[in-house]
């Protein structure tokens, strides 16, 4: 029997069409729009781009500069790419930038500086509770340390800070407490834990498979599509803690049709390709807790000390999240796939960080392809839009907003989410 994760209602999306479902909306793209809105002849100024199309440039001119290129970010207000340079007596590296069509900001810390000043991090004060990740628009290391960092702890994170000098590092508080988001209830199941399936994709072999975050796929080898179901997938690949939080599950039945789409509840996004994240770039999440969710990047690169251990390579929004949503996709209005839910901080009503796996390094790293020419993206609602109120309440999922335990919900101790309550919390359409 064939498991197909498509949902029950799709509508057609037409160009400029408006989904809107809680406080987030996607606005598809126009197909004819300009990508450079800038005149050939003005070479000197700021080209319009989109994000896609500036994260492109940045990697251009991340070579064309190299040591005086000190990173850079999207300005989503004035849709142009804005690139930090270190000049030191070389001008000529202010005029390529620009020529380029970039936006040029002189600053005085250079990535291998800031890299310098993230070792010094790691090795002095690999604390449970924190993470870093250079903010581009800042050209410093910006520190978060959660509700649990205190007294000593947050000392030798203080001073660790002001050993690498000023104008280095900044630090900030979260209120909420790091963890990673995977509980008891809908969407993809195991026991009593529960995930958000990310992307569909095509395994290295050519079957049907879905990519979930990995502090999922190491706490249990196989899921269904529906709370107390049959596996329809078994993990082949995890990775969690380390370099990633993501895992690569093939459905069992090979006859599985995995569409290259999201679903957004009442319709679908088309998902045409992966893509890598840029600082200031406008994003959306799907998940099976809270649904649509919107927000920017803040940082990448990111490394998060989790209570089960330190995740490296992450990126860092400000986009919310909740227990359930772990796994879950991130992409932008057009189309593209950005990242897996992994963790964070807060909820949807306090706000909060939170974290995700990239799905391009997700997606070398085991072998499968996304988008045309593979199964590609995340119809991950299609379990939890398929089930109904019964099975979503049986899910028994951890209270959104609570903090406490939240670290044993993911890893080996993700079954221990169930039992803490059969609230639901999902946001969606069904």
């Amino acid at each position: 029997m064939s498991h197909k994760r498509i949902p029950k209602r799709k509508a057609a999306i037409a160009v400029g069409g408006v989904v809107a479902l809680g406080a987030a909306a996607i606005l598809l793209p126009n197909a004819n729009a300009s990508q450079d809105g800038a005149p050939d002849d003005a070479a000197a100024a700021p080209r319009t781009l989109k994000a896609a199309d500036a994260s492109d440039l940045a990697s251009r001119l991340a070579g064309l500069l190299g040591d005086a290129f000190a990173g850079s970010y999207y300005d989503g207000e004035n849709k142009q790419l804005v690139v930090n340079v270190v000049p030191g007596d070389d001008n000529n590296v202010i005029v390529q930038a620009e020529k380029a069509g970039a936006a040029v900001r002189e600053v005085d810390n250079s990535l291998t500086e800031l890299a310098a000043g993230a070792r010094t991090l790691k090795s002095e004060a690999t604390i449970p509770g924190t993470s870093w990740a250079v903010d581009p628009r800042t050209n410093r290391i910006l520190v978060t340390a959660d509700s649990t960092v205190t007294g000593d702890r947050w000392n030798r994170l203080e001073s660790t800070v002001r050993s690498l000098g000023p104008g280095m590092a900044t630090v900030k508080k979260s209120a909420g407490t790091f963890r990673t988001f995977a509980s008891g209830g809908d969407a993809i199941f195991s026991g009593g834990a529960r995930c958000s399936l990310g992307f569909n994709v095509t395994a290295g072999d050519g079957s049907p498979a879905f990519l979930t975050a990995g502090h999922c796929g190491v706490a249990a080898d196989q899921w269904s599509d529906a709370q107390g179901g049959q596996p329809i997938a078994t993990v082949d690949q995890a990775v969690f803690p380390g370099a990633g939080d993501f895992a690569l599950v093939t459905y069992d039945d090979p006859a599985t049709q995995a569409p290259s789409e999201v679903n957004l509840g009442d319709q679908t996004l088309p998902i045409s390709g992966a893509a890598e994240a840029t600082v200031g770039q406008e994003v959306f999440r799907m998940g099976s807790t809270t649904g649509l969710a919107d927000g920017q990047v803040l940082g990448l690169d990111a490394t998060v000390n989790y209570p089960e251990g330190t995740v490296t390579g992450l990126i860092q929004t400000n986009v919310c999240a909740e227990p359930g949503d772990s796994g879950g996709s991130m992409f932008t209005r057009d189309g593209l796939a950005i990242g897996l839910t992994s963790g964070g901080s807060g909820d949807c009503t306090s706000g909060g960080e939170t974290f995700f796996q990239p799905v391009t390094t997700a997606l070398e790293a085991v072998g499968a392809t996304l988008g045309a020419d593979g199964a590609g993206a995340g119809d991950q609602a299609g379990g939890a839009g398929d089930a109904g109120a019964g099975d979503q309440a049986g899910g028994e999922e951890a209270g959104a907003g609570q903090d406490a335990g939240a670290g044993e919900e993911a890893g080996a101790g993700a079954g221990d989410a169930s039992g803490q309550g059969a609230q639901n919390h999902s946001r969606r359409s069904h």
